[in-house]
């Protein structure tokens, strides 16, 4: 049969973080691929903060990278400072975070979505989704002009009938000098899918001349520090400061005195917005003891001559935004490019969706980033990707990615999104892992590469690369077993203040002990490694942490390893979608409604739902197993 033209594999609609890492997943998975956006050259724009990772972010960026995704190297291509956060705690919440330069970052983003000859970037607006047989079929844009795909990604981010506030002052639009999107919030609903509102914010930006760099503190990076992606060969940081100044009592006595002009707490905003990342009217009216919030001052770009001011969310007025900011002596004289604003959109509850992120009602349909109800770049790649991927495998008839809470930080994300109530902004912690000393940045690669080889994710050069680096862990830490000299060993643990041994023990009995580390082994286990890899440098370096990480966490690590698998069973036991929950007389009422709204997938889905409790999952595993 013909198909009718113009016809693609699958659209995007949407060109930001989601869309871009969906568009080019499925090209290289080797689809046709058309990104219908409104805006061409906004294409990768960072909208808000001009950093990639932090906490639990970081590892979202790496299983991004390990997954086939783009975020990660063009994060090593545009970086102007590394941290590692969270060193002074332990090693399963350590999180990489990069400062990049944010128009490095967009044109290479720009640069890879406009490079593949199957991958169409189409200027349009999409206004309503066409369907077939219980299918998605196409789109139809604001022209009248209509797209014809076997797959659809709706990327849309905070574009769905956006409302801007800045005071009393309302704007529609998707973002400052953006135009907002109408047509797919009333398409979806009149598929029926339900929707609802959400609110985020961004900060002001000061113009950089304007600040007295002497009354702030440096922010400094790492001074060596690693890359994010896997595959990152030639890497140097220049390590560029970021600033810290705070606020006083005088800014949050100007700001209490125009609360009533905050749109948030006149009650003009209806969507809730994100409690870990909240406004500063929020953090004064919350904590009301006080008396300063730190501000973290953050270069846009290399030289660049605009500073974001983190920490300073804001929708109150402009005047009044100056004039809070001009009581902290550091911004006297500021001058505001653009003023901080909120902005409010639709959204569409994710327990309308598979952790695959595709609508369980309509087939080839799929939904990624902030229009599931998260925020953050990293969320919404991560989403972007994996939409992208189950996307593929759907037009191909491969069996879909399938990623869980044990196996990655991006399992934990969809779970949570599908099985939990969205009533603000979803943003990613470490918190949220329960087995997060499994989920360690540095170690992305040996929990995920099966899932890249079997979805032909990387290439086999990458996969090589990952390989070697699992190799050398495993490697490093057998050459552990190694036993040592009474006098070899007493020579290391004079060195660094440690109790001496009275016989020859195993290297690997010494490094459990929570001050030593493999390096103080450099000659018997790093040097001989070390110089028989060709793996790059940063990554031969995190072999040997990881190494070392496995050894002193081992008791722990086993102990979260059995836990997993005694869940196992029940995590895996699948629920057919038509299983009928009001029919089971003994679950609770609320299990009954909650599960049939939400239709879990598994058992183990099932009782992470909110409100139900544990027997009503001992009743119903009870039925599924029969």
């Amino acid at each position: 049969m013909k198909r009718p033209s113009p016809f693609f594999d699958v659209i995007v609609v949407g060109g930001g973080h989601a869309g871009a890492e969906a568009s080019l997943i499925c090209v290289k998975l080797g689809l046709s691929v058309s990104l219908v956006t409104i805006n061409p050259g906004a294409v990768g724009r960072m909208s808000c903060n001009p950093s990639i990772g932090g906490l639990a972010k970081g590892q979202l960026v790496r299983e991004i990278d390990v997954l086939g995704g783009i975020m990660g190297k063009i994060t090593d291509l545009s970086a102007l400072q590394y941290k590692m956060l969270n060193k002074s705690k332990g090693r399963a919440v350590w999180s990489p975070r990069a400062q990049v330069d944010k128009r490095i970052y967009e044109q290479e983003v720009l640069r890879r979505v406009s490079s593949p000859k199957n991958l169409s970037i189409l200027r349009g607006e999409v206004v309503k989704i066409n369907t077939s047989g219980g299918g998605v079929s196409g789109v139809v844009l604001l022209s009248g002009k209509v797209l014809f795909c076997r797959a659809l990604i709706i990327t849309c981010g905070t574009f769905l009938n956006g409302l801007i506030h800045i005071g009393e002052q309302k704007t529609r639009a998707g973002r400052m000098g953006e135009r907002h999107s109408h047509g797919i919030t009333e398409s979806l609903r009149s598929l029926g899918f339900c929707s609802s509102r959400l609110k985020t914010g961004t900060p002001p930006r000061i113009k950089t001349s304007s600040i007295d760099f002497s009354k702030c503190s440096v922010s400094p990076g790492d001074r060596e520090p690693s890359p994010f992606s896997h595959f990152t060969s030639v890497f140097s940081s220049p390590n560029l400061p970021c600033y810290i100044t705070k606020t006083n009592t005088v800014t949050h006595k100007i700001i209490n005195q125009n609360m009533h002009l905050s749109p948030m707490f006149t009650g003009d905003v209806v969507g809730r917005g994100p409690r870990y990342c909240p406004s500063i009217e929020d953090k004064i009216y919350r904590f009301p003891k006080r008396n300063e919030h730190a501000l973290y001052l953050e270069p846009e770009w290399r030289n660049s001559g605009q500073v974001y001011l983190n920490g300073f969310s804001t929708s109150l007025p402009m005047s009044t935004q100056i004039k809070a900011l001009r009581a902290v002596p550091a911004l006297k004289n500021l001058e505001l490019l653009r003023p901080g604003y909120a902005i409010e959109y639709d959204f569409f509850p994710p327990s309308q969706l598979k952790t695959t992120l595709e609508t369980k009602t309509v087939s080839g349909l799929f939904l990624a980033g902030q229009i599931n109800g998260t925020s953050g770049y990293e969320e919404a790649a991560g989403q972007g990707l994996v939409a992208g991927i189950n996307a593929a495998m759907f037009v191909l008839n491969k069996k879909p990615l399938l990623l869980s809470r044990e196996d990655s930080y991006l399992g934990v994300m969809l779970d949570d999104l599908t099985t939990k109530d969205t009533l603000e902004p979803y943003r990613m912690f470490t918190s949220r892992a329960e087995y997060r000393l499994l989920l360690r940045y540095s170690n992305a690669e040996s929990r995920l590469i099966k899932h890249s080889d079997k979805h032909c994710l990387l290439t086999k050069r990458e996969l090589s690369v990952l390989q070697k680096k699992i190799n050398l862990t495993n490697a490093m830490v057998s050459a552990t077993q190694v036993s040592l000299s009474k006098r070899a060993l007493n020579h290391i643990l004079q060195k660094i203040g440690e109790p001496l041994v009275k016989q020859k023990k195993p290297i690997i009995d010494i490094l459990k002990r929570p001050r030593v580390s493999i390096k103080d082994f450099k000659e018997h286990i790093l040097d001989e490694h070390l110089k028989a890899t060709t793996l790059f440098f940063s990554l031969a370096e995190e072999a040997a942490l990881e190494a070392e990480t496995i050894i002193k966490y081992d008791g722990y690590i086993k102990r979260q390893k059995d836990q997993i698998k005694k869940l196992s069973s029940i995590n895996k036991k699948k629920i057919p979608y038509d299983f009928n929950y009001k029919g089971v007389v003994s679950l609770s009422r609320e299990a009954k409604e909650k599960l049939s709204i939400i239709k879990p997938e598994t058992l183990g889905q099932a009782m992470r739902v909110s409100g139900v409790n544990p027997s009503d999952i001992a009743v119903l595993s009870v039925f599924l197993y029969r």
